[in-house]
């Protein structure tokens, strides 16, 4: 789907589980959101995390990258996201922050500029 010129999206939710940290239900949770979302063929390099740093309160995230905005749009429409989402996600996440990167092209040839 991607097209030369597409610029790479790196997507990233950290999130609480309503379950309590390393239970077994939470554990269910990470295995089956890998195992749903991982299934969408636009998805790559899918990780689940669990954080580790006392800087954030944050416990669990998903990561995983797209080759462009049309694969993250089709990611985002696709049924077993959007099933995952409406059965898994909204009845067992307490709160989460999702982002979305690009690359910062522009960053690295601005600081080769000033050497």
């Amino acid at each position: 789907m991607s097209k030369p010129g597409d610029k790479a999206i790196r997507h990233q939710v950290i999130f609480d589980l309503k379950h309590g940290k390393d239970s077994a239900e939470a554990d269910r949770f990470l295995k089956d959101g890998w195992r749903i979302l991982t299934s969408i063929p636009a998805v790559r390099n899918f990780e689940v995390l669990k954080q580790v740093s006392p800087k954030n309160d944050y416990t669990y995230g998903f990561s995983m990258e797209f080759a462009s905005q049309a694969d993250y749009d089709s990611y985002n429409a696709h049924p077993a996201h959007v099933a995952f989402v409406a059965e898994r996600w909204e009845t067992e996440v307490s709160r989460f922050l999702e982002i979305d990167f690009v690359r910062a092209g522009d960053a690295e040839e601005a600081q080769s500029d000033e050497d």
